[in-house]
């Protein structure tokens, strides 16, 4: 099951002890932070947890699923992220 944004704000609700509207303003505030740093190029690093980056993708052949056909797809910008070597280690119970 994946972890939801109302699940998170509501994390922060139980832990913090600030009523849901304000943990739903953090919330909303560190992702809208993130969104704007990804969308003018740069990376974020979030030191202990990972770095997102917006990578180049070139133009290349792909295949269209339903009818086989070749196709050329447009060069695009992808989001990737790298989890850092404490997050890892975490994951790998090490």
């Amino acid at each position: 099951m994946a972890l939801t944004k109302a699940q998170i704000i509501e994390t922060i609700k139980n832990q913090t002890g600030f009523p849901k509207n304000k943990s739903s303003e953090i919330v909303e505030t560190v992702l809208e932070v993130i969104k704007r740093s990804l969308e003018s190029g740069e990376d974020v690093l979030i030191s202990g947890f990972g770095k997102f980056c917006v990578k180049e993708k070139k133009e290349r052949k792909g295949r269209n699923p339903a009818t086989g056909e070749d196709i050329m797809l447009e060069p695009r910008k992808v989001v990737t992220f790298r989890c850092s070597q404490k997050l890892r280690e975490k994951i790998n119970g090490s």
